[in-house]
C-alpha cells in the first residue's frame, strides 16, 4: 500500500506526512507514505492526498506548475479509481471554480464553487476547533472536534455529496465525498485523535 502526498509547494506537508505515518502505525496498517512532486509516482500510487494552504488561485497555479501532475491525477483518480483525499484548499480545488480574489477554475471533479464564508459578527478566518457532524459515511469517524483554518467554503451543486457539516456563522460542508473522491475542510493532521482516525480510515478505504 503506497499513499502519495502531493508536494506542490502548498500545505502542511511534513505534518501531513507524519500524521499519515502515525495513523498507519497506530492501526497496524502496512503502508508506505511518500511525499512527492513526481507525477509518475502519483500515477502509480494506491491512495492520493492533495493538501492545500493559502489562496485558491495560488494553489491551483502551484499544482499546474508541476509537470504532468494534473494529468497524473486524472489518470489515477478517474481512470483507475484510486481513492483521493483533498485537505482544506486541496478539497476546495475539487470545485468547478473558486471566487477568491476573482474567478479561478478548479479541477471540476465535484460541481460547485468556493465562496466566502458568511459569518457576521465572527472573526474571519474561521480558526480553531469546531464540531464536525458526520452523516454516517464509512470514511468518516463519528461526530467529533477538528481543527479549521479557512475563510472560504465549498458550495456544491449537489448537496448529496456533503458527508459532514460544521457551523460557523453558517452551516458549511466539513467533508464532501463523491465516489472515490473525498475532501475535508479541516486539517486532519492537526486534529489529534479525530484526524488520525480519519487518516487511518482513508488508508483502508475501499470506495463502493
Amino acid at each position: 500500500m503506497r499513499v502519495a502526498i502531493i508536494d506542490y509547494g502548498s500545505g502542511n506537508l511534513r505534518s501531513a506526512t507524519k500524521a499519515f505515518q502515525r495513523a498507519a502505525r497506530d492501526n497496524g496498517i502496512s503502508a508506505e507514505i511518500v511525499l512527492t512532486d513526481k507525477a509518475e509516482e502519483v500515477a502509480a500510487a494506491d491512495r492520493i492526498v492533495l493538501p492545500g494552504v493559502g489562496a485558491f488561485a495560488d494553489c491551483r497555479a502551484g499544482l499546474n506548475a508541476v509537470p504532468g501532475m494534473v494529468e497524473a491525477l486524472e489518470e489515477a483518480v478517474h481512470g483507475r479509481g484510486r481513492p483521493f483525499l483533498g485537505i482544506c484548499v486541496g478539497m476546495q480545488l475539487l470545485a468547478t471554480r473558486g471566487l477568491e480574489y476573482g474567478e479561478h477554475q478548479g479541477l471540476g471533479w465535484i460541481p460547485g464553487e468556493v465562496r466566502p464564508l458568511e459569518a457576521p459578527g465572527l472573526k474571519i478566518p474561521h480558526m480553531g476547533w469546531n464540531d464536525v457532524r458526520a452523516k454516517g459515511h464509512d470514511l468518516l469517524p463519528p461526530d467529533g472536534d477538528a481543527y479549521f483554518v479557512h475563510s472560504y467554503r465549498f458550495a456544491p451543486e449537489d448537496e448529496g455529496v456533503v458527508a459532514a457539516t460544521c457551523s460557523y456563522g453558517e452551516e458549511f460542508p466539513a467533508a464532501i465525498i463523491s465516489g472515490n473522491v473525498a475532501g475535508v475542510q479541516f486539517h486532519p493532521e492537526k486534529s489529534q485523535g479525530y484526524g488520525l482516525a480519519l487518516l487511518g480510515n482513508f488508508i483502508e478505504w475501499s470506495p463502493s
